[in-house]
């Protein structure tokens, strides 16, 4: 059983964005019995046992476990796990009938309606807590309140979007949770049901979802991004009786005005550029507009907003005291950032000094270069562009890429500092893969300025012919 992932680094990371009370489980079916007894420190009862007791073990105890067909004091899980067939008296509806369905017809239906492993196909299960890389598992058990659930189902949604769908066929839900993520190779949750209670000991408001391994680091990806964005763990209450308008997002409330405002009613296309630092952002603006497209820089006007004698730099100082500015009476944006970096609260404060005449000044010239060109397609450069959540506002992203091997190296020789200096620096910020992974457009600037121009006339060329045809999501 060879270990080929960190699970470490990463359950601990969940449950630290998370708060789970109990570990998450590595679970793994077997071919063969034998490979039990090649598990490190795996621990057997010597007593028979349920399904959900060797799962408590697990995730309360700490153990690494596991059993066979031995093992086990019901054919109801051995039966769930393919480990030996359901008997007669399942099958017809006599087992179920005595305590969960009023007829042997309805318990028939019931047993049917489980979903099983395949039969003959595993001789042994194997569990043990995933944070301690017991062996690579097939899927991995989590079990947390509604809301810890919620925010994994949002999390496994983040990329790559689809309605989650789950069942639960009342007692043995295990196998709506277990074996449904086995057969359909997606995340299933389930309620515990009466027996996980009673003998496993799942409490009253837990419950369980079955997550193939696989999507484990998806999950975790998916997880780090709501928290960027506020979506967090434990949720906070915005309170019944208040109105919950200040706990909106500022730009939920005019969504709509803001994108009919920016957008027009003309053929313009607005697209938004990005990258990490050192990829060179700058050098496919400047690419851009040698192609006569015009560029708008937001890091030239979140300058110019704040400089001597305007309204947005009168109301940092006012609120940071004059240690923020410098002997020329300018704002020192070094030290404000360090006194932001990790005081959410004052990086608020900060935003909703320059954020709206930072708007009020792009939006300005976004008018005024469509008003010239209704076909315009308006390359916007914006370095936070993704950190900051402004996707919404452009209808097609590009971002300038290079490994980030290769931007450390460029950062070190750009600034003169040591790689473990840069590589210091970009840690504090979101990786380059990740945000290309928001990217309509990715201008890989690793090579020959020639090859980046490339790919910058094709962008353009491919916008284009979006604007010609007389809208910017030509596939909708």
């Amino acid at each position: 059983m060879k270990k080929q992932t960190d699970w470490e680094k990463l359950v601990r990371r969940m449950e630290l964005l998370v708060r789970l009370k109990s570990f998450p489980i590595a679970f793994k079916m077997l071919e063969k019995k034998e490979e039990l007894d090649k598990i490190p420190f795996i621990r057997r009862t010597g007593h028979k046992v349920t399904l959900c007791q060797l799962i408590t073990l697990v995730r309360n105890f700490d153990w690494t476990t596991g059993g066979d067909l031995d093992d086990f004091l019901f054919p109801t899980c051995t039966s769930i796990l393919g480990l030996r067939d359901a008997p007669n008296t399942h099958k017809n509806g006599t087992f179920r009938s005595i305590i969960w369905v009023q007829t042997k017809k309805d318990g028939k239906k019931y047993e049917e309606s489980i979903p099983r492993l395949p039969l003959g196909k595993y001789e042994a299960v194997a569990m043990g807590p995933l944070v301690y890389n017991p062996f690579e598992p097939d899927i991995v058990l989590i079990y947390g309140n509604p809301a810890q659930m919620m925010l994994l189902i949002n999390s496994l949604q983040f990329e790559d979007y689809e309605v989650m769908q789950f069942y639960c066929v009342g007692e043995s839900s295990c196998s709506d949770a277990i074996v449904r993520c086995y057969e359909t190779g997606k995340p299933s949750l389930s309620i515990p049901c009466y027996g996980e209670r009673r003998y496993g000991h799942a409490q009253d408001d837990e419950m369980v979802m079955a997550v193939p391994a696989a999507m484990m680091e998806k999950a975790l990806r998916g997880m780090e991004h709501l928290y960027r964005k506020g979506v967090r763990y434990p949720i906070s209450f915005a309170g019944a009786q208040m109105d919950p308008s200040p706990a909106f997002p500022e730009v939920y409330k005019d969504l709509d005005k803001m994108i009919e405002t920016l957008k027009g009613k003309d053929n313009r296309l607005l697209l938004g550029v990005t990258g990490g630092i050192a990829s060179g952002k700058t050098t496919v603006t400047e690419m851009l507009k040698a192609l006569g497209t015009p560029v708008i820089d937001l890091d030239v006007i979140a300058r110019q907003v704040v400089e001597p004698g305007t309204p947005a730099l009168k109301k940092i100082v006012d609120y940071f005291g004059k240690q923020v500015l410098k002997e020329d009476g300018t704002l020192d944006r070094k030290k404000v950032s360090g006194i932001v970096f990790r005081d959410i609260e004052k990086r608020k404060k900060l935003e909703s000094f320059t954020h709206p005449p930072i708007y009020e000044e792009f939006f300005k010239q976004v008018h005024e270069i469509a008003g010239k060109d209704p076909d315009a397609i308006i390359a916007v450069a914006v370095p936070l562009l993704v950190e900051l959540n402004l996707q919404y506002m452009f209808d097609k992203l590009l971002v300038v890429y290079i490994p980030q091997e290769e931007q450390i190296k460029r950062l070190a020789e750009r600034d003169k500092i040591s790689e473990v200096e840069a590589a210091n620096i970009l840690g504090s910020q979101l990786p380059i893969d990740e945000k290309a992974g928001y990217a309509d457009y990715i201008v890989n600037n690793e090579n020959s300025f020639e090859e980046t121009r490339k790919q910058v006339e094709n962008v353009m060329q491919s916008l284009k012919k979006i604007t010609s045809r007389g809208s910017a999501y030509p596939e909708d």
